[in-house]
């Protein structure tokens, strides 16, 4: 079964401040399927990286319909606190974070039984977060 990687990225300036997600989409062989971006107003750099992962399943599911619940996805982002929250390694105890979780588990239910989430160093997301980035006005 071929993977679908999405990289994904949230930054705030200011934290809270500023704040946007950057999704960066390929193949297991590395072709490119989509770039997103999105600038999402005030919020927290740990929200920002909820959301990006939202971004991401979003895209996934305009991307592949119903054939997503028989596709393998992985979510690679540079958020060790977020990705441990997703694997339910670690509690959230930030409240406004819990109605994404919450919404980002359905998806998963519905749309994505076969995904996983892999903690990766800021080096190895260059793409996501410079699409974040764009989305902040930074060039």
């Amino acid at each position: 079964m071929e993977t679908i990687i999405a990289y994904t990225a949230g930054g705030s300036r200011g934290n809270p401040g500023p704040s946007a997600s950057g999704v960066y989409i390929t193949t297991s062989t590395g072709e490119v399927v989509r770039e997103v971006k999105e600038a999402i107003g005030n919020a927290t750099n740990n929200f920002a990286e909820y959301y990006g992962v939202m971004l991401a399943l979003q895209t996934l599911k305009q991307l592949y319909g119903k054939k997503s619940n028989e596709m393998q996805f992985e979510i690679r982002l540079d958020s060790e606190l977020v990705k441990k929250q997703l694997s339910n390694e670690y509690q959230i105890k930030e409240p406004g974070l819990v109605p994404m979780f919450i919404e980002i588990h359905n998806m998963r239910v519905e749309s994505f039984p076969h995904i996983f989430f892999t903690y990766i160093s800021r080096e190895n997301n260059k793409e996501a977060d410079r699409l974040a980035n764009e989305a902040l006005g930074d060039k």
